[in-house]
């Protein structure tokens, strides 16, 4: 055998100085074109030649060709450790999960924002010794736990941080496990909270416009807003009996958690000169040259809201957000001819199969799905190309974390026919500073995410001090172990 492979070296350096005599002839003639010279130049001089090549097994040129790739791990080998949580006070309590490995790197995650840490906690059991690379697979396993709104933060969280993992074990950022990148940054929609008085919303503005560059606004156009108007609401007083007017406050019986036809609160004329005057203020403060989409409008049936569409029309909206509830795909399709406002829905919304009956008759111009509840990174993905293919447009929901937010970021530049993702935390000094990225870029610039060009995974790391001071007042606990979830408890296959 000795003597073979040192036959096949005196062959390989022979071959070597007869193609580096003819790589060197080739630079030498004039005629050579640039492009050309420059590659003989590479392969010639740069380390092991062309020649030197062919002589080699496919391992060894392998080795060879990757011997200065930067690996993280053995991805074939990776395994499921543990699964940690931490539990923010973003959002009013929005957990962060570690999925760790027997190769010392980790994912992170994030359960959507005000969701139990312990939809992501029962996942555990169930991935534990898988390979975090197979990250469809795992997925395909996990999805049964998931459902609508927050039911799903334990899957996409899980989801997540299989990506985070898998660019991690490679050494390349998600979007590029995704296919490739459209975009170089994202652009944000800036949520608007409504203001005191004209005075503190202008400041509002021009804060998020003039200082932070934000682009494109969202508002809340609320009937919260009309409950100290007399005559301007129908079945006011019958609500306030029963608690309040207020969208997210209330037992299962309340107005809160009534679902829109079934209220009966209807808005007056007067009702929607009231709500016009708010948003004709904010459009004459920001202008036509940035798009203002709105949201929050309370819970009252699809007649009122095309009333109200109507009457906002003139101010070329960019969306109406959520005027109904998702599931009311008919109703969507009759405020959708109804209106020339484009209307979007779907931050609720779980798996792109409960897209589809929404794109397919077009009863929304825009999709808003949240990458924390539709499924995380591929199948958001997913969703944006599917939506594509019917020429419906893609918005990206966001109210947690930097952890899901970066997770955003890639699934966007990942997305053609992406338009904004939303940020709702600019008024929070500590948002940002809760991770740090891992190549030292900006997380945002003058209104626009950064996407990382080369940070492998999600590109970012947990700022742990600051996360510390930040945890939810309930739970003080920081990754702490979880051995309690490491057991499943059911049989889990969902056919006979």
């Amino acid at each position: 055998m000795k003597s073979i492979l040192k036959q096949l070296s005196e062959n390989n350096k022979e071959l070597e100085k007869a193609e580096a005599l003819k790589a060197q002839a080739e630079i030498n003639n004039p005629e050579t074109k640039k492009d050309r010279r420059d590659f003989l130049k590479k392969t010639a001089f740069g380390g092991i030649t062309l020649a030197g090549m062919m002589g080699l097994s496919i391992e060894d040129t392998l080795a060879l060709t990757t011997s200065k790739v930067k690996r993280y791990s053995a991805p074939s080998d990776l395994k499921i450790t543990d699964m940690r949580y931490a539990l923010t006070a973003a959002m009013g309590g929005t957990a962060i999960i570690r999925i760790d490995t027997n190769q010392g790197i980790y994912g992170l995650g994030e359960v959507r924002d005000a969701a139990d840490p312990r939809y992501a906690l029962m996942l555990k059991s169930r991935i534990l010794g898988l390979n975090p690379c197979n990250v469809e697979m795992i997925f395909k396993i996990i999805k049964q736990f998931g459902g609508p709104s927050r039911q799903a933060g334990g899957v996409c969280a899980v989801e997540m941080a299989l990506w985070d993992l898998c660019g991690k074990a490679y050494n390349v950022p998600a979007w590029q496990l995704l296919g490739g990148r459209y975009r170089d940054k994202i652009r944000l929609y800036a949520d608007t909270p409504e203001a005191n008085s004209p005075e503190e919303q202008l400041k509002l503005i021009k804060y998020r416009t003039e200082d932070q560059g934000y682009t494109w606004l969202k508002m809340d156009v609320s009937i919260d807003e009309l409950t100290k108007i007399p005559g301007t609401l129908v079945n006011q007083k019958f609500w306030e009996s029963q608690g309040s007017l207020k969208q997210w406050q209330g037992d299962n019986m309340s107005y809160a958690n009534t679902l829109h036809p079934f209220t009966q609160i209807q808005i007056t004329d007067k009702g929607l000169d009231e709500l016009t005057k708010i948003v004709e203020k904010v459009r004459n403060m920001v202008g036509y040259d940035i798009p203002l989409s709105t949201d929050h409008y309370g819970h009252f049936d699809l007649n009122n809201g095309i009333r109200l569409g109507k009457a906002l029309e003139k101010y070329r909206l960019a969306w109406m957000e959520d005027i109904v509830s998702w599931e009311l795909t008919d109703q969507w399709k009759t405020m959708s001819d109804a209106l020339e406002t484009p209307l979007l829905t779907g931050e609720d919304i779980y798996l792109l199969k409960n897209f589809k009956p929404l794109i397919d008759i077009h009863a929304v111009d825009i999709v808003h799905p949240d990458l924390a509840t539709s499924g995380g990174l591929l199948e958001t993905k997913r969703i944006g190309d599917y939506a594509e293919e019917h020429g419906v447009a893609m918005a990206m929901h966001q109210a947690g974390t930097p952890v899901s937010f970066m997770a955003d970021v890639h699934c966007a530049a990942a997305t053609q026919n992406f338009l904004a993702c939303e940020h709702h935390n600019i008024d929070v000094p500590w948002w940002e500073g809760l991770v740090k990225t891992t190549d030292g870029r900006q997380l945002i610039t003058k209104g626009f995410a950064n996407v990382p060009f080369s940070a492998p995974g999600l590109g970012i790391e947990l700022n742990e001090e600051e996360v510390k001071k930040h945890l939810h007042a309930k739970d003080k606990s920081f990754f702490a172990p979880t051995p309690e979830w490491n057991e499943i408890r059911s049989h889990d296959r969902v056919f006979s």
